[in-house]
C-alpha cells in the first residue's frame, strides 16, 4: 500500500492504525496494562512486576 493509499481511509482510522502499530509489541501491552492499573510507579515498579530488564522498559516507554 502506497502513501497515497492512506488518502482512501478517513483520518480516525489512519491515526487508529498508528496507535495499534506502536502497540504492537507485547511487552507495551503488559506495561500499558500495568500503568493503568497502578496510580502511580517509577520504571523500577515496572520491572520488579513484569519479566523485563530495566533497559528493556526504558526502550519501551520511549
Amino acid at each position: 500500500m502506497g502513501i497515497s493509499k492512506l488518502e482512501e481511509f478517513t483520518v480516525r482510522d489512519n491515526r487508529l492504525a498508528r496507535h495499534a502499530k506502536a502497540m504492537a509489541h507485547p511487552a507495551r501491552i503488559a506495561i500499558l496494562r500495568f500503568l493503568i492499573e497502578k496510580r502511580s510507579c517509577v520504571c523500577g515498579d515496572i520491572v520488579n512486576e513484569l519479566p523485563l530488564s530495566q533497559s528493556t522498559v526504558s526502550q519501551h516507554l520511549k
